[in-house]
């Protein structure tokens, strides 16, 4: 996610595996940390601007993190969404599950 409202968010929906880049501004020490699990798939859902600024940015998270080894996939919002605004505009865990399962592999 890209911020603390968007993790808060998903913490409340049930989603335990969430964490917030703060937009693109992981660490290599924290990129590493990611990758320590061989393995591990990781699902970046950012804002979905009409600027696209949250889809750039989430693209170039991914590849940093491909980089390190690990599988990357993008979430889709509807447009003009973050995880936070999409649950507040009714939106349940399911909904943001089908979105998840729907993601593009980067």
């Amino acid at each position: 996610m890209e911020g603390a409202f968007d993790v808060a968010s998903l913490w409340q929906e049930g989603f335990r595996n969430a964490t917030c880049a703060f937009g693109t501004h992981l660490t290599q020490t924290q990129i590493a940390q990611i990758a320590q699990r061989p393995g591990r798939e990781v699902f970046i859902a950012f804002d979905s601007d009409r600027n696209h600024a949250g889809q750039s940015a989430a693209r170039s998270l991914g590849r940093k993190l491909k980089q390190a080894a690990l599988r990357v996939r993008i979430v889709s919002l509807p447009a003009k969404h973050d995880p936070n605004s999409f649950f507040l505009s009714g939106a349940t865990a399911e909904d943001f599950r089908r979105r998840v399962e729907q993601a593009e592999v980067l």
